[in-house]
């Protein structure tokens, strides 16, 4: 939508979400709900033309991708964060929500499909959003790139892989004493416990901190949790291997 100035029109048409944002401790909810509405409306329009989204109601849009993506907001991992990675963002989720309530921080969000980072390109630049770089990019090449390798304090990623593969694509990125948010269903237990011979593989701590997202009424509809992991010491020059390695033959 477009405001009479031609910019991005800024108008929330559902309370729900400024509630949603609101009860997550958003500060100025009013005003990152319409900024969010905007974006779902851009998702949705190109949608008809490239495959973004499967969910194209708006109420279970903006509880299944805005408000989810914006569970971690407040946890301190990412309160201390100065610059956050999305990796294989998507259509912009966790990254574009999270940029817009946190303006303050820096963040590179990364996908693999062309496509994709065209559309947000032009979702940005809609929504003026000055804090958000793109990156068309695998992630195993992005994490042997010297100026992205253990640069970043903190990796978000959502509907990335198992966690053996998505650990491959983000430990590389991030510093030693960062953290990786991996969001996941609420029954990750397993999965996490398979992956940890992994984490430490890669640099990070031999536990996972799962937490469940968001409220109780939120968490049971969109069905995650995420999973907190702690980089404790540099990835090995080795990792991540060359691309499509990782999803074929996980650590």
């Amino acid at each position: 939508m477009r405001d009479e100035a031609g910019g991005v029109g800024m108008r929330d048409e559902s309370g729900g979400l400024e509630r949603g944002l609101a009860s997550l401790g958003v500060a100025e909810a009013a005003k990152a709900a319409a900024a969010m509405t905007a974006f779902m409306d851009a998702v949705l329009e190109r949608n008809e033309i490239i495959n973004l989204t499967s969910i194209t109601d708006r109420a279970e849009f903006e509880i299944k991708h805005l408000l989810d993506s914006l569970t971690c907001y407040g946890w301190p991992e990412i309160e201390a964060a100065k610059r956050i990675v999305d990796v294989g963002t998507g259509a912009g989720f966790p990254g574009v929500p999270l940029a817009i309530v946190c303006p303050e921080k820096r963040f590179l969000l990364m996908d693999a499909l062309g496509k994709r980072i065209e559309f947000l390109k032009d979702a940005v630049s809609a929504l003026n959003l000055t804090n958000v770089e793109l990156l068309h990019s695998r992630a195993e090449d992005a994490g042997r790139d010297a100026r992205l390798r253990e640069r970043f304090d903190l990796c978000v990623c959502r509907a990335v892989g198992k966690l053996p593969v998505l650990a491959e694509y983000c430990f590389p990125l991030v510093k030693p004493g960062g953290s990786i948010y991996a969001y996941k269903t609420l029954n990750a237990a397993a999965e996490t416990e398979a992956g940890l011979s992994a984490i430490r593989l890669l640099g990070g701590a031999a536990e996972a901190d799962t937490r469940r997202t968001g409220t109780d009424e939120r968490s049971s509809v969109s069905g995650h949790s995420i999973v907190v992991l702690k980089k404790i010491r540099r990835t090995p020059n080795t990792y991540p291997r060359r691309a499509g390695t990782p999803g074929k033959v996980p650590l």
